[in-house]
């Protein structure tokens, strides 16, 4: 199992998501991030705003799960 924070993940907290893959841990970060919108939290909702920027370029997406993945796959065992 690993950990990795909300803010490692582009967010804007510390919340840890713990998991056995990093599907699973981006699974988390996406529930989490849901809340944080459905309770308006400022911080996070500037940290969307990012995400949606990123998902305007072609491809960029991807290239942002796929690095994101290899810091995950990176990570020591917890």
């Amino acid at each position: 199992m690993k950990t990795m924070t909300c803010n490692q993940l582009g967010g804007a907290c510390e919340m840890k998501f713990q998991a056995d893959t990093f599907e699973e841990i981006a699974e988390m970060s996406k529930k989490h991030g849901t809340e944080m919108f459905l309770s308006g939290d400022a911080a996070h909702l500037a940290a969307m705003g990012a995400m949606k920027d990123l998902m305007q370029k072609p491809g960029a997406m991807q290239q942002w799960f796929a690095d994101k993945k290899v810091i995950f796959e990176a990570l020591t065992n917890d």
